[in-house]
């Protein structure tokens, strides 16, 4: 029977775990909480994923390692290093196939359409940070590829828009967003996400390089204005926090602080390619209202 180990537990780690397990393949569930879904053939373990010889002796047999995991936000450029260099030596020593889930902050600020051939031409700490993960698996000689999502959207996605928007439109509450309201962005919805990593792991095509995962490009304001379509909720409404705002909340949290880093070009849409996800795995996107059709 095909193994693979899922390190991390968050929804995209647990639809994953429960797409590979519906077509009868076994799943090692790892995560510091040993959470995850219920399905006969996950086995939920309670492991650190920065413990390399735990790590690697559950790896042992598995012919696909995926990692869905991240540190804390701020503590990326500390820990992702120790995280990754980890699960990079697990790989090395079990000969398991490994396939990554990244995100976009690896570019740096770009004008799309962004296809995953753009440079890692990040200059901030965590785009950094992500970029140095990829570059050091790809140079390894291991068996290695990177799924890169957009923002998450939809039910169990944590994002800007699930934390900013999604409860206060669904409750009538005014919505303050780090984000630009009326220009085009793409969003990634988790189950295409998932449906793309084990597309990926299956397809010999796809190691070596990066794919993105299928997305939906809408502003803000149009996705908080479907959601409340469905939802029969008030028309939505929204302000944008300003640089100055998120400067004055930063010294309340540290999240607030690493928000500079991330927020796109004023103005600019982004917009995510993956034309050549679609044509090479057959995996599209989801049409956004099903999608917030599972919020509701």
């Amino acid at each position: 029977m095909t193994t693979h180990v899922i390190v991390g537990r968050g929804a995209t780690a647990s639809k994953t775990a429960l797409l590979l397990a519906e077509d009868g393949e076994r799943v090692r569930m790892l995560s510091r909480t040993g959470g995850g879904p219920d399905h006969p053939l996950v086995e939920r373990i309670a492991a650190d994923a920065t413990d390399t010889d735990r790590l690697t002796e559950l790896t042992e047999g598995a012919d696909t390692l995926f990692t869905t995991a991240a540190p804390p936000y701020h503590l990326w450029p500390e820990q992702f290093p120790v995280l990754s260099a980890s699960l990079l030596s697990a790989v090395r020593r079990t000969g398991a196939a490994y396939v990554m889930l990244g995100n976009l902050y690896a570019y740096g600020p770009v004008a799309g359409p962004i296809t995953p051939h753009f440079p890692l031409a990040a200059t901030g700490p965590k785009g950094r940070a992500r970029a140095r993960v990829w570059e050091e698996a790809a140079a390894s000689g291991v068996k290695v590829t990177e799924v890169r999502a957009a923002q998450f959207y939809g039910a169990g996605a944590f994002s800007v828009f699930s934390l900013f928007v999604q409860r206060q439109t669904l409750e009538g509450r005014p919505a303050l967003v780090p984000q630009p309201l009326d220009v085009p962005h793409s969003y990634s919805a988790i189950a295409d996400t998932a449906r793309t990593l084990v597309a990926a792991s299956r397809d010999e095509r796809s190691y070596g390089r990066a794919w993105h995962a299928p997305t939906s490009t809408l502003s803000v304001r149009e996705l908080a204005t479907r959601l409340a379509a469905l939802a029969g909720a008030p028309e939505p409404r929204m302000e944008e926090l300003t640089e100055r705002d998120i400067s004055l909340l930063a010294l309340t949290a540290p999240f607030w602080a690493e928000m500079h880093e991330v927020l796109e070009k004023p103005g600019h849409p982004y917009v995510i390619d993956y034309s050549e996800t679609e044509k090479t795995f057959g995996v599209t996107a989801t049409p956004a209202d099903d999608v917030l059709g599972e919020v509701v």
